[in-house]
């Protein structure tokens, strides 16, 4: 590195854009600076394999830099030690005497306080902050789509978000197909013929030897499986060629199958998910090349229908920026949000996976071996389970947040806090996505070999799902019985008599009682 730098550039672990404007041309005046940073590492405690994907997508991502004739500092743990951004920043600052600090806008709403801090305390450098070039709605236009603490649904976000960049329209303003939303055709189940078609995932062969080491060294605490051998994405190449895999093997079978579960074969884990979803939050790849690579294979293949790639985008173009326009726009109150009143604590098999109940054992067990699992296994299965046995919204946001890869908390905390928990009272979901063990049976096979009996809803061998389901509904009537998506449902639990009422009660404050135990 030379010492006349004018101005030094940040680079956080989840900005790792390569085609972003600060790297079109090299200016040895410039140093950029990425480092890893122990308060980043443990503000929760994260899956192993999320530290070491982090800390080597940015180590190559540095090398790439250097390689393309920028300077840059790349700072481990082993520099850094304990000390927090703001004071490496302004520690490199003084070292180079550079007079200009540039940032990129952070994703995170406690980092971006971090910068507002760091600017407003500090006379010398001057800071400026630029956008981070990767979301397809720009900041700036978040306050025309969203309003604080007000229900904005999604699906009409969508559809300008649909018309505005022009993906799969049939001219301004017509849906190509017909239809905007496919959803109804995307509920498949798996069968038992089916499970020989899943395609082998592509898993990546990193060597993490040396980060296990140093994580380790520096005591980090973590979860999860670790491996020497790090399958995730953790370059631009890397998501190409995961992207070209998804469209070519993946995406013909995305849409029908994207809410099914399994536990009978090697692939249950990947199934027919892109899992690019690390690679985008890191920005190792923009949202808007994978959506016109996807939209491009299906216009090119006879086997894609429009159910399977209008299923795909409306996660990336849809879900994605739905979510962190929710984020920001209700941040920080969405921390405080608990409109249920939820107070238990986290079960320990959530660490562990060691339960009885099918459901959770492979959904939590997979999150510990992968830090993966898809979207329903996440809101139907652990999430459901969160929000029928009132655990506190914090240890939940945590667990999420810790245990995934692509774990942010732009969006963690809406999919939690709101989609999942409905702890904002309905900011995102129009009703909680409450289910007993009948919908595990409708979208997976953990039934089947399940310690309870999914059909049972007293006996001491009926599937907790169901009682707390009916306990659930019953306790949280009055918020929810004018809902015309649940008023009915409340039909069922009338006709029932008040013995049989009872024992579904008393099986499910049992279940409550002897949380540790099921």
């Amino acid at each position: 590195m030379s010492n006349a730098y004018h101005t030094l550039r940040v680079t956080l672990g989840d900005q790792l854009n390569a085609a972003h404007s600060w790297f079109k041309q090299q200016d040895q005046g410039v140093l950029y600076l990425i480092a890893e940073l122990h308060p980043e590492a443990t503000y929760v405690k994260h899956h192993i394999q999320k530290l070491c994907a982090f800390f080597l997508a940015m180590e190559r991502f540095a090398s790439a830099l250097k390689e393309n004739g920028h300077e840059v500092c790349y700072l481990t743990l082993d520099d850094t030690q304990q000390q927090p951004l703001d004071e490496v920043i302004l520690s490199l600052a003084k070292q180079h005497n550079i007079g200009h600090v540039e940032l990129q806008r952070p994703d995170e709403y406690r980092v971006l306080q971090q910068y507002h801090d760091l600017i407003t305390t500090s006379t010398q450098p001057k800071f400026s902050m630029v956008d981070s070039e990767h979301f397809l709605l720009p900041f700036n236009d978040i306050p025309n789509f969203f309003q604080a603490k007000s229900t904005v649904r999604m699906e009409h976000f969508y559809r300008k978000m649909r018309q505005r960049f022009n993906i799969l329209m049939a001219g301004d303003r017509e849906p190509e197909g017909g239809q905007w939303n496919y959803d109804n055709a995307n509920r498949n189940k798996l069968k038992a013929k089916d499970l020989a078609d899943i395609p082998e995932p592509l898993c990546f062969q990193h060597d993490v030897t040396h980060l296990l080491k140093r994580i380790q060294h520096h005591q980090i605490p973590s979860i999860g499986k670790a491996e020497s051998s790090l399958l995730w994405p953790v370059t631009s190449q890397d998501a190409l060629n995961l992207l070209t895999f998804f469209c070519e093997h993946l995406l013909p079978n995305f849409g029908r199958f994207q809410d099914a579960m399994t536990n009978q074969t090697p692939h249950s884990w990947s199934l027919y998910h892109s899992r690019l979803s690390f690679a985008l939050n890191v920005k190792l790849i923009s949202p808007k090349h994978v959506i016109k690579a996807t939209v491009a294979a299906y216009h090119e293949s006879d086997t894609i229908d429009i159910a399977q790639i209008e299923g795909f985008v409306r996660q990336i173009l849809g879900w994605r920026e739905y979510v962190r326009g929710m984020y920001w726009i209700n941040m920080p109150d969405y921390q405080q949000q608990n409109a249920l009143r939820a107070e238990r604590d986290l079960p320990s098999y959530f660490w562990t996976g060691h339960t009885n109940m099918a459901c959770l054992a492979s959904a939590i067990g997979q999150s510990l071996d992968y830090a993966y699992a898809h979207h329903i296994q996440r809101l139907m299965v652990t999430g459901n389970f969160c929000l029928l046995t009132e655990i506190q919204p914090e240890q939940v946001d945590e667990w999420y947040l810790g245990i995934y890869v692509d774990a942010l908390e732009w969006v963690e905390l809406p999919n939690t806090r709101s989609m999942s928990q409905f702890a904002d009272g309905g900011w995102i979901a129009s009703k909680p996505y409450a289910a007993s063990g009948s919908y595990m049976q409708k979208m997976s096979d953990y039934c089947r070999d399940c310690h309870y009996k999914v059909k049972e809803k007293t006996s001491e061998e009926s599937c907790p799902l169901n009682s707390l389901y009916w306990r659930f509904m019953v306790k949280h009537r009055e918020r929810l019985a004018r809902n015309p998506r649940i008023g009915m449902i409340y039909g069922n639990w009338d006709k029932q008599d008040d013995a049989q009422k009872h024992a579904v009660l008393e099986r499910a404050e049992w279940c409550l009682e002897n949380i540790e135990a099921l």
